[in-house]
């Protein structure tokens, strides 16, 4: 077993969504698809209707973190969080946001105190916690406060960058769930670098890769066509990319988007960076919609989920594909054996 026999935390996600579903399915497929061991945190009770809905047969097991590797094989483990109203499958509840929340500090907590190996998140639906409170974005915003709290810096936590990571494409955007009418004020050359070089740093440690090449899109259409289209490609992206290459840093453009996906013109590069959510989802999600991974990039620790939402329709009627969750487990898995090796080599 690698990872010292430590294994990955996967936390529960929405209850009513397919999280728990792709979770059973996965366990039950664990020879077959040769998976990393992992431990459920989350809802016995719930875990348990939700195999008999499914027709699962998933012998499940409560566990300490350290424990869970050793009984995987048998077993699903369950670290326990206990919901505070039953799981409708498709019937998301507010009342149930705590615990959600819960599982996902948790994951972060046992991969920081190094009795998990990475965490890995199921998808939540972020309306259902606004309702009760959550003060975060999402996901992500989320994971980099409590990286900020561990560190004893909450008020200035880590910046979070999020790479979908496909067979065919890596790529992150700089800026993430805002307006598009908004992107413009809000992108500056000092998030364009910083992106740069949290992604650069990654790639190295995380993915293997010695000297990555990183692509930069610009902002508007022909990136700028020497201004005509706009003047934010020179203004504020070339010179980004002037200063990730003045650090040594294989980073070339700003590249036209339109052009910059296709087969021929993602040989040239290992990943992207795009200015905008959309400009980086579209072709990721084409590209690789139902085994692309999120990758969150920055944090002291290793976090990846599906690409995909919580899928209330498809929930408890065995319909969901678990490809997506299979790809996080085993990027999550290679993530962590890579650092690992890198601080080996590194000592």
């Amino acid at each position: 077993m690698s990872g010292n026999g430590r294994a990955l935390a996967l936390s529960m996600g929405d209850p009513a969504g397919i999280g728990p579903d792709l979770a059973l399915w996965a366990w039950s497929h664990r020879v077959r698809l040769d998976l990393p061991a992992f431990f459920v945190i989350g809802d016995m009770q719930m875990l348990a209707e939700r195999a008999a809905l499914l027709g699962l047969d998933v012998a499940l097991t409560e566990t300490a973190p350290e424990a869970a590797a050793a009984r995987f094989a048998t077993a699903l483990p369950v670290v326990p969080v206990p919901l505070a109203a039953p799981a409708r499958p498709g019937a998301p509840d507010p009342a149930n946001a705590s615990a959600i929340i819960e599982a996902i500090r948790l994951a972060v907590e046992f991969t920081l105190g190094g009795r998990a190996r990475a965490v890995v998140t199921n998808p939540i639906a972020k309306s259902v916690l606004y309702a009760s409170g959550f003060g975060f974005p999402g996901h992500t915003e989320y994971l980099a406060h409590l990286a900020g709290e561990a560190a004893g810096t909450p008020n200035e936590p880590p910046l979070p960058v999020m790479l979908l990571a496909g067979p065919e494409l890596r790529v992150a955007p700089v800026t993430i769930h805002i307006p598009l009418s908004t992107v413009p004020k809000v992108l500056t050359t000092e998030a364009i670098v910083e992106t740069g070089r949290i992604m650069a740093r990654d790639l190295i440690s995380r993915f293997g890769l010695a000297a990555p090449r990183i692509a930069v899109s610009g902002l508007n259409p022909h990136a700028g066509e020497d201004g005509a289209l706009g003047s934010e490609d020179a203004a504020i992206v070339a010179p980004a990319v002037a200063a990730l290459r003045a650090e040594g840093i294989d980073a070339f453009g700003p590249l036209p988007a339109d052009t910059m996906f296709h087969a021929e013109a993602r040989a040239g590069y290992d990943a992207a960076i795009c200015m905008y959510h959309d400009q980086a989802l579209i072709p990721a999600k084409t590209l690789g919609f139902h085994d692309s991974v999120n990758a969150t990039l920055g944090l002291p620790f290793i976090r990846t989920s599906p690409d995909h939402g919580t899928a209330f329709a498809l929930a408890g009627k065995g319909e969901a594909r678990a490809d997506s969750l299979v790809a996080a487990l085993k990027l999550a898995d290679r993530m962590a054996q890579t650092e690992a090796a890198s601080r080996a080599s590194a000592a």
